[in-house]
């Protein structure tokens, strides 16, 4: 998974005609990995609350909706 990661947020660079990879912080990485799997885990959570309960969860998809905004904004940032 962090390979994939990393590879996602590698960036290209010319200079004087050559093309350079520049690897993302290790830092960046481990952030995206942790927010990918709390992202995961707290859609099993609303799954099951809405399974379980018959209703909706606002807090967890408050959580849902920033790591969502965490993981965009990362990404756009370190690419563009």
């Amino acid at each position: 998974m962090r390979s994939l990661i990393r590879r996602a947020l590698t960036k290209t660079v010319r200079v004087k005609k050559r093309e350079m990879e520049l690897p993302p912080s290790e830092h960046i990485v481990y952030l995206i990995t942790f927010s990918i799997y709390a992202f995961i885990g707290l859609t099993a959570l609303e799954i099951v609350h809405m399974l379980y309960f018959g209703s909706w969860n606002s807090e967890v998809f408050s959580a849902i909706t920033g790591l969502i905004g965490t993981i965009t904004g990362v990404f756009l940032s370190q690419r563009g």
